[in-house]
Order: structure tokens, then sequence, then C-alpha cells
């Protein structure tokens, strides 16, 4: 199988080679943001909000801040932002404000580099039919230049790399862009998570302050 795909890659050409390196950085991409996403998304939305509306009952302001810092999150980072402006008596715009501040900061890393994934997915597909145009001509010239007993073989050995330079460039377009689609949906359930969750804190917390006062 191994060997199988090493002569299919030696017969494509020039043209495999950036196709390949557009690979190893697309599953490089890959690798970080699934990563990313795992992480950002190891505490639970509705388990953090109803633990915290606990803890905010009881009034316990160091313990809020405290349990948001337990998991680092975007979630969790919005929240004990606007905790912290709680802490300091800050106003309601304030907390509001300190809230907004990181969650502009914590928003573009959930969408950070999942478009290069579409861009690299186009980028290989396009490289493939270059090696396949590249290939053809190739084909031609040869044929044109020797003899009629060496055009068969010549022309079955170019089209032969045209062919292979296309079938490698689709093998590593389509899983790239199927995985685009997956970042990015699971992107958009983040940030919408995040969004709801931090207004629903927010909310919470300012509607219960007084009894951080009260402590």
């Amino acid at each position: 199988m191994i060997a199988t795909a090493a002569e299919h890659f030696r017969e494509g050409g020039f043209f495999m080679w950036p196709i390949l390196a557009i690979s190893f950085i697309g599953t490089a991409i890959i690798l970080e943001r699934v990563m990313y996403i795992r992480n950002a998304t190891a505490i639970k939305k509705e388990e953090f909000l109803k633990q915290l509306n606990q803890l905010v009952l009881k009034g316990d302001l160091e313990r809020c801040i405290s349990y948001c810092s337990q998991a680092q999150t975007p979630l969790t980072r919005i929240t004990r932002a606007g905790l912290m402006a709680i802490a300091s008596r800050k106003s309601t715009e304030e907390v509001q404000t300190a809230m907004d501040a990181v969650a502009l900061r914590e928003i573009p890393r959930i969408e950070k580099r999942t478009g290069l994934l579409a861009m690299l997915s186009n980028m290989a597909t396009l490289v493939g039919l270059l090696g396949t145009i590249a290939g053809m001509i190739g084909a031609f010239g040869a044929v044109s230049k020797v003899a009629p007993s060496e055009k068969a073989a010549k022309l079955a050995g170019a089209i032969s790399e045209a062919m292979n330079c296309t079938a490698f460039g689709l093998l590593v377009a389509i899983p790239l862009l199927g995985f685009y689609g997956w970042l990015q949906s699971r992107g958009q359930e983040l940030v919408d998570d995040v969004h709801e969750a931090a207004v629903a804190t927010l909310n919470f917390i300012l509607s219960n302050r007084d009894k951080f006062n009260s402590r």
C-alpha cells in the first residue's frame, strides 16, 4: 500500500510536492484548532451557570472568582472579568465594558485560522489542476518530438503524471474542506454559547450584586 502510494506520488511529478506541503500545513491547523475547541469546551455551559449562580446567591464573590479561574475557557475568562469589576465596585456600565473587552479578545481566538483551511483546500485543487495542465502540455510536446514507436509510452507517462496530480490535489482538498466546514460550525456554536451564557451570567450577577455588597 505504502509502496503503491509512493509510486503514484513519484509519477505525479513536481507539483505533488506543493500539494504535500499544503496537506502538512492544513493538518497542523486542524490539530491546533481541534485542541483549542476541546479546551474551550472543557466546561459545560449549563453546569458552569448552575454552579456559578449558586455561588452568586450565597454572595460569595471570592469563590465565584476562584471558580471561574479553575478552567481557562472563553466563557470563564469573560465572566471572571465581570466579577473582578464588581469586586472593584465598578458601575453596571463598567462591568459590562470589562466583559465586552475580554469578549473582543476571546471571540476572534475561537475563529482564528479556520478560514485558512478553505484557502488551502482551493490551493490544493488548483495546484493539482496546474499539474494536470503541465502534464498534458508535456504529453503533447513529447509526442511531437519522439519516434512513432515511442509515442504511446511517452503519452501514457505524461497522462499518468497529470492524473496522479489531479487525484492527489483532490485527495488533499476534500478533507481540508470537510474539516473547514466542521470547525466553522463548532466555532459558531461555541461563539453563540459564549454570548448567551455571558449575557445570562451578567444579568444574574448584576441583579444579585447587592448580596456581594452585604457581605
